[in-house]
């Protein structure tokens, strides 16, 4: 279904749902409660499934699905196993907000009755996707996020934001997923390859040994795909003519035929076997290089080859984007983790190169198909056909050319479509019209030698050409089919355009001088762990700027690529870690590129890695595309580069000129959002950044550390630990206290600290433990460099660093997972001790507590803090000292205190559910919900904040426009 068709589809489905009689059968039906007969709102979901997705609803989605809730049963509205939605659907005039009477006696809003569906479901129907509607709109909640954020759809607004709803349908092919499997599996063949040829090498130690190692086996894999895949003339060549040689032989049979297949015909010996000349010329350097040690063969790889590698297994339906990735896990697991390498799914690729580029060809391709003069329409074709064969890429972390590869296969997929089109019946006789030419050379524009990359490993650069090779191959064949055909393929084109070496030393422009887009994944190598090399590449890369010591290495890519594209209108999308967006990395990197005119287009906002390797990576990432603001676009729809509008591709051609207006995509869990703005922090918001502040920016309480021993342990023991040492030393009881991280604050598992600092040296001598304990934190503290630390040496009763406030205070844990809507933050009392992995609030009331727990303030956190891994890295300094507080009147000052004792009056009704219980998104009790709640309508009503329909981007957006102007009033 075209957009136009789509469209249409969706016009008519809402003009059906706003006539009123249907609303009010439908309404009618919504409040029988007998199961069975509510059938009228089933329609609704069947005509968008059907009409809007092209999805059968019968056997996609189930309806009254049961579920047993404290021994009742009841029905889920609808539920769609493949894709993990429930759907809770109400009347038309019931209000989505408001609370309802459910059986036992307990009032819930709509969604919290969905909620309480999605808890009760089994761990394998766990709703990934909770949608609320009372027809007129749909609520989406994302059950991934915490709290009780969500999405909203008018019936009226879906014409424009029907894609919104994709996830309701979003189902991997089954074909991709044969394609994933069959090419993890042949990539589990390869290191089992690797494995074993490892073991037959002398020294591997050696670094042309493990050169040679890599190219053998990119070797052997090629010669097995090109069996499989018909390159080589008879099926079973490389099998027939390997299973002719014994075991000792085998070696040199693999020598000879590697020679082989790197000579032209008439530079071979002719009087070889024939078996041997039967191969062709493959040439393109994959051969060429025969100064490389090849070890002896024994029976176990000879088996894996001709068996296991050979004869069980397909090699020709492998995916050359995911293999490529996946032939990289032969390399040493040390080796991957010191360069940073990870491995990108094909899914993640489209997320950077949609975007960048491949949705905007899509558009014009399909705005060209609607013409209607088939004359004019195959002139526009040609025209586009030459456009997309002349764009170039680059990838300056190109790893294993899973990203170029990708983009390759997607353009010659088009240019497939486009001569599908232009290969017409004219009188019963299929014929290519005469302007698209008859030679292999223009029958194929769409060429490898419009990629370029920059890669440090000479396996993966390897890796990487044979994986575009293999793409090649696979996209010749379903040109073949198309044009009923026979296309050459060998001998193989030797384009060195993916260049070994550093990227961050090479000038780029030396390997492409003119590209159209820059995208990759570069290595994760956080700020702490960079080795020395690394080091000099983030010094060199940011010569002159300041504070570069806590940026990431990824973003030396970012530096490199805004220098590349600088009065150019290139555009580049880059695969991160989400910490160059957040924290004190957001003004140390953004701002000075900002100050350059780099402006972000679109991006993807923090998303859990996904990987092909059998070892998958655990990160988490963001994707940012972005260019410089002013310049005209080289995208597909800009005047520059309109169907007719020419091809030329001169540097000149690429300068700053008017930019043409361009939408901003924000993209939340794979779902667009439109945006006027996308800031630093990847959030529509004002193009502010919250850089690092040593006192508050509002006159309220400043927060410190707990205390900091310093003592290598010797202070701090497990309960057993404790009562075991009070034993040997009974009177040390006395001077030990319950002490709380933030792990031990949030579970409610204290440990315990031994604080000598106000014994008297009398009392000491009694206690030789004690004193034990000292000499060893003496000791320790002395053997120390840093200056610091020596001084703390001259009392070692003390700890390094103390806080100890004598009345209550607030404590918020530094370090918490993003599982979570509310950060757990308490109150304690001074008998309570606190290292420094949390943040103390002295002197705090009821009020900052209120503030501080409220959902306006864990939206600042979220969008400003540092993380570790997927969890929220509390700061002092960026999100305490920045946060912009509200001036409230005394009467909501009184109210958000009301609000914030509530909520620790519903803590108390559970003296046994540790924090971490309590704010576990699936056991949260209602009535501590619905205090954060009220708590959270009071907050923003001080900040003068709308409540209904006011998301957290809504909410980070004006905090950000009011630390601004709070920054400003400060400066002024």
């Amino acid at each position: 279904m075209n957009d136009v068709e789509r469209r249409k589809k969706i016009k008519e489905f809402i003009e059906f749902w706003q006539k009123k009689e249907n609303l009010d059968k439908a309404n009618a039906e919504e409040r029988d409660n007998k199961v069975g007969e509510r059938k009228f709102y089933q329609t609704f979901w069947n005509m968008l499934l059907q009409e809007v997705f092209e999805v059968k609803p019968y056997d996609f989605i189930e309806y009254e699905k049961p579920v047993l809730i404290d021994g009742n049963t009841k029905f889920i509205d609808g539920y769609i196993k493949e894709t993990k939605v429930l759907i809770e659907q109400k009347a038309s005039d019931i209000d989505l907000d408001k609370e309802e009477l459910q059986s036992g006696g307990i009032k819930l809003t709509p969604a919290e009755q969905a909620r309480r569906y999605v808890r009760n479901l089994s761990f394998n129907d766990r709703a990934r996707w909770m949608v609320v509607s009372n027809f007129k709109e749909i609520r989406i909640f994302d059950m991934n996020k915490t709290g009780s954020e969500y999405e909203v759809i008018k019936l009226e607004e879906l014409v424009d934001d029907w894609y919104r709803l994709k996830f309701l349908v979003d189902v991997e092919s089954e074909d991709i997923k044969k394609e994933m499997q069959v090419s993890v599996e042949a990539g589990n063949l390869v290191g089992k390859l690797y494995d074993a040829l490892y073991k037959q090498y002398e020294d591997m130690n050696n670094l042309k040994s493990q050169r040679s190692l890599n190219i053998l086996c990119v070797r052997i894999v090629f010669c097995l795909y090109a069996e499989d895949a018909g390159i080589f003339d008879n099926k079973n060549m490389f099998d027939d003519y390997l299973k002719s040689f014994k075991e000792d032989n085998f070696r040199e049979a693999l020598i000879n035929l590697f020679r082989i297949l790197n000579q032209k015909e008439e530079e071979r010996d002719k009087y070889l076997n024939d078996n041997l000349l039967a191969f062709p010329y493959v040439n393109g350097g994959l051969f060429a290089e025969e100064d490389i040690e090849i070890p002896k063969f024994n029976k176990e790889i000879i088996d894996l080859i001709l068996h296991k590698m050979s004869e069980d297994f397909d090699w020709s339906k492998i995916s050359p984007t995911i293999f490529g990735a996946i032939f990289e896990s032969t390399l040493n697991p040390a080796t991957r983790r010191a360069g940073g390498m990870h491995y990108t799914s094909i899914e993640n690729i489209h997320k950077v190169i949609d975007p960048l580029f491949l949705n905007d060809l899509k558009k014009e391709f399909e705005d060209i198909k609607e013409i209607k003069i088939k004359k004019n329409r195959n002139e526009k074709l040609k025209i586009f056909r030459d456009k997309i064969s002349e764009l170039k890429f680059l990838d300056p972390a190109a790893g294993s050319g899973n990203f170029l590869t990708e983009t390759y296969i997607s353009l010659r997929k088009i240019e497939n479509e486009i001569l599908k089109l232009l290969y017409i019946e004219d009188d019963g006789q299929k014929r290519m019209i005469k302007s698209v030419g008859d030679s292999d050379d223009t029958v194929i524009k769409v060429s490898i030698s419009q990629f370029y990359g920059i890669e440090i490993n000479d396996f993966a650069v390897t890796v990487a050409n044979t994986a575009l090779w293999i793409a090649e191959y696979q996209m010749l064949k379903q040109t073949e089919d198309i044009l009923q055909m026979t296309i050459k393929y060998l001998p193989l084109k030797s384009y060195h355009h993916i260049v070994e070496g550093n990227a961050l030393t090479i000038d780029w422009k030396e390997v492409v001088p003119d590209a159209d887009y820059i995208m990759g994944n570069p290595p994760f190598v956080g700020a702490r762990l960079m080795n020395d090399t690394q080091k000099q590449d983030l010094n060199k890369v940011f010569e002159g700027w300041k504070n570069i010591g806590d940026l990431d290495y990824v973003s030396c890519w970012y530096k490199k690529s805004v220098d590349y594209i600088e009065g150019t209108n290139i555009r580049v999308a880059l695969v991160s870690t989400n910490s160059i967006c957040q924290g004190d990395s957001v003004a140390i990197l953004w701002k000075p590129l900002f100050e350059k005119g780099i402006e972000i287009n679109f991006a993807h906002r923090t998303f859990k890695w996904n990987s092909e390797s059998e070892k998958k990576a655990s990160v988490f990432c963001v994707i940012v595309g972005f260019s410089q603001v002013g310049l005209k676009e080289n995208v597909v729809g800009s005047n520059a580069n309109a169907v007719g509008a020419g091809t030329d591709r001169s540097v000149g051609a690429k300068q700053c000129e008017p930019a043409t207006k361009k939408n901003k995509i924000i993209y939340e869990n794979n779902r667009p959002k439109v945006v006027n703005n996308i800031n630093a922090y990847l959030l529509d918001a004002e193009k502010v950044f919250v850089e690092s502040r040593n006192k508050p920016l509002c006159d309220v309480p400043e927060i410190g550390i707990g205390n900091q021993p310093i003592d290598d342990g010797n202070y701090l023991f497990t309960k057993e630990e404790k009562d075991e040492f009070i034993k040997k030393e009974p009177k040390s009881e006395k001077y030990f206290h319950p002490w709380y991280g933030s792990d031990e604050f949030i579970n409610n598992r204290p440990r315990y600290c031994l604080y000598l600092g106000d014994c008297s040296p009398a009392e000491l001598k009694t206690m030789p433990k004690c004193i034990e304990k000292i000499e060893k934190v003496r000791n320790f503290r002395l053997s120390s460099k840093r200056k610091s630390t020596l001084k703390a040496a001259e009392k070692p009763t003390h700890f390094g660093t103390e806080n100890f406030p004598n009345s209550d205070f607030v404590v918020l844990p530094e370090v918490t997972t993003s599982k979570r809507r509310y950060i757990p933050i308490g109150f304690f009392t001074p008998e309570k001790f606190c290292s420094n992995l949390v943040k103390l609030m002295p002197k705090a009331t009821l009020y900052h507590f209120g503030i501080l727990t409220s959902n306006v303030h864990m939206a600042w956190m979220r969008a400003v803090c540092g993380r570790l891994g997927d969890g929220y890295r509390y700061s002092k300094d960026i999100v305490y000292n920045n946060f912009p507080w509200p001036n409230p009147t005394e009467e909501q000052k009184q109210k958000i205190e009301q609000t914030a004792q509530a909520i620790l009056d519903a803590r108390e009704k559970f003296p046994e559910s540790s924090l971490a219980d309590l704010y576990d998104e699936t056991t949260m009790p209602d009535v501590l919900r619905s205090a954060h709640r009220e708590n959270d309508k009071a907050v923003m009503k001080a900040y003068g904040f709308r409540i209904k329909d006011f998301t957290e981007e809504d909410c980070v957006s004006e905090l950000m426009k009011l630390y601004k102007k709070l920054t400003y009033e400060k400066n002024e």
